[in-house]
């Protein structure tokens, strides 16, 4: 490739070296995550015994599992934000990769469904509260003309570990077992996560703000009166779609080994790396929306994107719920990765409605507001899957129903209201 070739190419994807190598970090961290973390599920199930209140401990540790996801990463999401602000987005990672850090030690040496919850209260965390700062940081170093595209290129690199991590994960299951395979995942993802760090220190430009304070609001009920009309209607339109994918989430692992063991008489370990060849099938697809979608969206308004990536989310229960075989789920699964069609779309959205000064915080607001009110799916989730699988499905799909056609009705296609005053 000549060099003017490759600067277009820079030039077209948005490329700097802060943002290279931010890349980079998503791509280790996030592959140490999705090693161990996807396969949770099976591990809680593995060493929980027991019922409570004639629930299973293993379903309910489980639903409590989904439960903490949301509610923490709604809780991490805001002093994510304003740690970005106050400490500058580069500090601040390294604080989140140290939790992460923690967080697996903890799995790795205590085998109780408990010390699990524990640790994932940690490791968590780096998803969640790592977002605003990177939000932060591409609409610091990506003009706003290319902000979609920015957006979508880091979620296109979040594909990659996406899709590499449930294959290893799922292979060192098949060898070594549920147990031992997944807390060699997690001291894979120490290491990992080790080097992330070194990267992110050692190529992101110093960003703290002058004298170690930036313009940093503490208080939400303040922060909330930037967010205008537009934005909360997306925010509402949100919330009911996520109560659609989370309701099952935790679950669509069980769902499909369970039912690959049963229908086609695999052995646990063949059943859970199936379902890695699933996850990665979800992730490919998603990855090869992102930059088309990305540019047609700059060119025709984001509204008709994001109902699409709406509609996908709605028919993925009903798409699972008849699905029980291995070659019937991987359309299935094509369709779960369908639903990522516009989520660079609605992320560029919230960055193009927040104030300059103030995006790594609104940006963590708006997730506080929508992961506290969903983090009830979760749970509720376990308690509709103790009634019956299909019953969690359905009630999923009716919540995506809802979302989607309150977006249809009241979504705006005016992307700016005096974004840069309070509402």
């Amino acid at each position: 490739m000549s060099c003017s070739t490759a600067s277009r190419a820079r030039t077209f994807l948005a490329l700097n070296s802060s943002l290279g190598a931010m890349l980079g970090m998503v791509i280790l961290v996030g592959m140490g995550e999705h090693m161990a973390e996807r396969f949770l599920p099976l591990y809680l199930e593995s060493i929980a015994t027991g019922t409570w209140f004639r629930i299973s401990v293993g379903v309910l540790a489980v639903g409590l599992l989904a439960f903490l996801d949301d509610l923490l990463s709604a809780l991490y999401s805001f002093p994510g934000g304003y740690l970005s602000d106050r400490l500058g987005a580069k500090r601040a990672l390294l604080v989140f990769n140290g939790l992460s850090i923690l967080g697996y030690l903890i799995v790795i040496s205590i085998a109780r469904w408990w010390a699990v919850l524990l640790g994932a209260a940690c490791f968590i965390s780096w998803s969640a509260i790592s977002l605003p700062a990177t939000m932060e940081l591409i609409a610091r170093t990506v003009p706003q003309n290319k902000r979609t595209m920015g957006v979508s290129l880091q979620s296109l690199v979040r594909r990659v570990p996406k899709t590499l991590g449930p294959l290893v994960g799922g292979a060192f299951i098949a060898v070594w077992g549920i147990g031992p395979g997944i807390r060699l995942a997690f001291g894979c993802a120490i290491l990992l996560a080790l080097l992330a760090a070194w990267l992110q220190q050692r190529f992101i430009a110093d960003d703290r703000p002058a004298g170690g304070r930036g313009p940093a609001e503490g208080n939400p009920l303040r922060l909330y009166r930037w967010m205008n009309r537009s934005l909360r209607r997306l925010l509402l339109s949100d919330i009911l779609i996520r109560f659609c994918e989370r309701i099952p989430d935790a679950f669509v692992v069980i769902w499909v080994t369970s039912n690959l063991v049963a229908r086609e008489e695999l052995s646990p370990g063949r059943a859970a790396f199936l379902f890695g060849v699933l996850s990665a099938i979800e992730n490919l697809t998603a990855v090869l929306c992102y930059v088309p979608v990305a540019h047609l969206a700059d060119r025709f308004g984001k509204k008709p994107f994001v109902l699409m990536t709406f509609a996908f989310f709605t028919l993925f229960p009903l798409a699972a719920l008849l699905a029980t075989r291995f070659w019937a789920l991987v359309p299935a699964f094509v369709l779960r990765g369908l639903k990522e069609f516009g989520e660079p779309t609605r992320k560029a959205l919230i960055m193009d409605l927040a104030p300059e000064n103030r995006k790594a915080a609104i940006f963590g607001l708006y997730y506080l507001i929508r992961d506290v009110i969903v983090s009830g799916a979760a749970l509720s989730g376990a308690f509709l899957w103790s009634l019956s699988p299909r019953i969690s499905f359905l009630t999923a799909f009716g919540f995506g129903a809802a979302g989607t056609l309150y977006f249809a009705l009241f979504g705006r296609h005016v992307e700016r209201e005096d974004a840069g005053a309070p509402a």
